[in-house]
């Protein structure tokens, strides 16, 4: 497995490829810095205010998205992944092994040194389509210049058809641009729990066939959120969660020369269609359910992404309230909590002369690196059994071959995953394994950003249903605790109970041990030996050196390759 130094800090979340192409019809869904506003609306004074999505007559299909360059709906895992601002249109592989690629996220910590999660700052942007919200997010985004921005588009929550309305649907006859068209619940759901800073599951409309794809895609909150469509301003709900509010106003004509420019050279639709549904359902549904949420606006950008003023007075105001949120966290772990008692949920290894000799070996800068992981195995093993019987055991009894009762103990849970921080987490795989049969493994990449200091988290593969196990996190050394933090709070993200985690190390600082136990007190700290202190580069003192690459045989090149 090799590490790509050259790998930029990332500026933007996404959870599709670039490759891939967009499922959604007028904004794609999570496409970071790559999304299209592409539902071109345009306005005229109706007479009336339309009708709901079921009842609008027209004969006009609805227009083909993308036509083949759609993929099949066969469900596939999604993998998060991040656009740097600086390469709009591709993603960068951080990782490759065995012909596998994996794409990075990037994701700086959504917590402060408490570990409680950090409100971020929620954008929302409304306005009729083709009025260019979507591109004015992405110049919010590609000025704001901050670690992690995530990208929701209200158009993959289109509600679910039935088999009467797919036919109107089919017949022209279905407002799409109707406020009922949308699951409102839904949508409200999952940006409260970005809000939160949680993993969300957010449907993949599919507007050649009106229903939602099969799978569906991830998304995480940010610092910034930036929420976008037609309707952004109607729910007062959703209002009530945005901190500020952009109506992106732009002139009828131009929004209407768009949507005829598009849907004629990218759908193949004539000009008849395209005008018919326009003036049966775009025209009366922006005039009285889009125009109307104007009032409620902070600030309206006039001719969209061309008004340069506007956007960086946006962006200025988000860059205030972010320093007033604050996101910066190893510093402050380091200066923390010194000279405090140690924690009960700190569990140590006996110390014994076996464990103090494996610790000359490892420790020792002239060891040989074949007795070094020969060494660090043994100890690996040793804690990792340790760890292992401070779960709850329960009372059994066995018949022995000699037809005899016995009564001993077998583990009271079952359901036991071991999830790695990697890199050298990793190298504690083996061992759990061997102590425990057929336990499922996870995995958390976690990378320091050489720019900021901060960690961030790059890949993460968990068992579906890991809420319902007790996990052993595993890392080779903890320093600060900000990488241990970082995992444990991806797991209770995970809704995995905190009293259910247990963190298993070789080797920690003890200011690691009471940043990790100060903001997660009921998980369980298990490790070998405690050292006093960290140097500036944030090194266990008197430690190991860096254990990864002493393992591995391999050499940082870059400050941003190093692991806690």
């Amino acid at each position: 497995m090799s590490v790509n130094p050259n790998a930029p800090p990332s500026s933007a979340s996404s959870d599709s490829d670039a490759s891939e192409p967009k499922e959604c019809e007028t904004h794609d869904l999570n496409a970071g810095l790559h999304s299209s506003d592409s539902g071109y609306d345009a306005e005229m004074p109706p007479d009336c205010c339309p009708a709901s999505p079921a009842t609008v007559p027209s004969k006009t299909a609805r227009s083909n998205s993308f036509g083949s360059q759609l993929r099949s709906p066969k469900p596939r895992r999604q993998r998060t992944t991040s656009v740097n601002q600086n390469t709009i249109n591709s993603n960068e592989a951080i990782i490759r092994s065995n012909n596998r690629t994996i794409y990075t996220a990037g994701r700086p910590p959504w917590y402060n040194c408490a570990g409680q999660q950090v409100e971020p700052f929620v954008i929302g942007i409304c306005g009729g389509s083709a009025s260019g919200k979507t591109t004015v997010a992405q110049k919010i985004i590609e000025s704001l210049d901050v670690p992690w921005v995530t990208l929701l588009s209200m158009d993959c929550f289109y509600k679910i058809l039935n088999d009467k309305q797919h036919e109107q649907a089919n017949r022209n006859e279905y407002n799409f641009d109707h406020p009922d068209a949308f699951d409102l619940e839904l949508m409200k759901d999952v940006l409260q729990r970005l809000k939160e800073g949680r993993k969300v599951e957010v449907p993949v409309y599919n507007f050649v066939t009106h229903s939602r794809e099969s799978h569906t895609k991830t998304m995480y909150g940010a610092n910034v959120i930036i929420f976008e469509g037609i309707l952004t301003f109607h729910s007062k709900e959703i209002l009530k969660m945005l901190d500020m509010k952009v109506f992106v106003d732009t002139d009828a004509d131009i929004r209407l020369a768009r949507r005829l420019k598009r849907d004629i050279m990218q759908r193949g639709r004539d000009l008849e269609g395209v005008l018919k549904q326009y003036s049966t359902m775009v025209k009366p549904a922006y005039c009285c359910y889009i125009a109307p949420t104007m009032a409620h606006a902070d600030i309206i950008v006039p001719r969209g992404s061309s008004n340069i003023v506007a956007i960086q007075l946006i962006v200025q105001h988000v860059h205030t309230q972010l320093q007033l949120r604050g996101f910066k966290l190893r510093e402050a772990l380091a200066h923390s909590y010194i000279g405090q008692p140690m924690p009960d949920s700190l569990k140590l290894l006996p110390t014994t002369p076996q464990i103090k000799g494996l610790h000359t070996f490892i420790r020792n800068a002239n060891t040989a690196r074949d007795e070094f992981i020969f060494y660090s195995k043994r100890l690996i093993r040793l804690v990792l059994e340790y760890a292992l019987s401070l779960l709850p055991f329960r009372d059994v009894e066995v018949e022995t071959p000699q037809n005899m009762p016995y009564k001993g103990k077998r583990m009271a849970s079952q359901k036991i995953c071991g999830v790695s921080i990697l890199r050298a987490g990793e190298t504690m795989e083996q061992a759990v394994s061997d102590v425990c049969k057929h336990i499922r493994i996870g995995k958390i990449l976690i990378q320091t950003n050489q720019l900021t200091g901060e960690p961030e988290l790059y890949y993460l593969r968990l068992p579906k249903d890991i809420k319902d196990y007790r996990v052993v996190l595993m890392d080779a050394t903890v320093a600060t605790g900000a990488a241990a933090i970082m995992a444990i709070r991806v797991l209770l993200d995970h809704d995995v109970p905190e009293e259910n985690i247990m963190l298993v190390s070789l080797l920690m600082a003890e200011i690691g041990v009471h940043s990790i136990a100060y903001a997660f007190p009921k998980v369980q700290i298990v490790t070998s030996a405690l050292d006093p202190e960290i140097n500036e580069k944030f090194y266990v003192i008197p430690g190991i050196g860096n254990f990864g690459d002493r393992y591995f045989g391999t050499e940082p090149t870059e400050p941003s390759l190093l692991y806690e």
